[in-house]
């Protein structure tokens, strides 16, 4: 079992705390039931996004890289963190899963599926581990202009969180233009449905990692969600990818 190095907790760490709870939370739980994804308050400032975006070239923090472009997954570059995470990552991550954990219980309750998902982050992602998940799944990705992210997936094995969370850490309309976040889902029956949001500098979207609930002649049904990034027409994105399962 790989075990999970801890962040230590540095002045401030509170700040985290408070701003996830700042989120209207009901609010959030509705639009993500009815669009597949909600945005969420700021979550980090300016200067904390300036600081992560000037890791990415800091290789000892990673424990990969992957080109998209070479897998045909788009065109840019993203990288794994590894232990120990930087602060925000630890913290934000702590905090934002015991948020969606009643949208999650909630969602598998409706599709007759066992929710195995316990009250804390640590105990789940232990689970992830003893089922052979172990590599740590945050994300740093690199847009350039040109650059894009095909519709896809984050699901790293047989243990899913159906949740996670994707922070913008430049500032649309300054720092790029373009990097549309792209949800595309499959209704049951139906033409696919699709969700272009535009996320402000430090400010969470949440989103369906694989599939959801929605309303059929049956009571509920799963649709089939993928995620992506349209074009980036100038400048440069970088974004935070939140995964709540670890990968194998």
């Amino acid at each position: 079992m790989t075990t999970r190095r801890k962040t230590a907790a540095e002045p401030g760490t509170d700040t985290f705390a408070h701003r996830v709870a700042s989120a209207d939370w009901q609010a959030v739980t509705d639009e993500i039931n009815e669009y597949g994804c909600a945005l969420l308050p700021r979550l980090l400032t300016p200067e904390q996004c300036r600081k992560l975006t000037g890791l990415y070239d800091e290789s000892d923090r990673f424990r990969s890289t992957v080109d998209m472009g070479r897998h045909r997954f788009g065109s840019g570059r993203y990288r794994y963190f590894d232990h120990p995470f930087p602060e925000p990552v630890h913290r934000l991550r702590e905090e934002l899963y015991p948020r969606l954990l009643p949208i999650a219980r909630d969602w598998y309750g409706k599709l007759g599926r066992e929710t195995e998902w316990p009250d804390t982050l640590e105990e789940w992602l232990t689970i992830c581990h003893r089922a052979g998940q172990g590599r740590p799944s945050p994300i740093l990705l690199r847009y350039q202009a040109g650059d894009w992210n095909a519709l896809h997936r984050d699901v790293f094995g047989d243990k899913v969180f159906p949740l996670q969370v994707v922070v913008n850490l430049n500032a649309p309309g300054q720092d790029h233009t373009g990097g549309e976040f792209l949800l595309v889902e499959q209704r049951p029956r139906a033409q696919s449905r699709g969700t272009a949001v535009l996320i402000p500098q430090g400010h969470g979207l949440v989103f369906t990692t694989r599939d959801r609930p929605v309303p059929s002649a049956r009571g509920w049904s799963a649709a089939p969600v993928r995620h992506g990034v349209s074009a980036i027409r100038s400048g440069s994105r970088h974004t935070l990818g939140l995964v709540f399962h670890d990968a194998t």
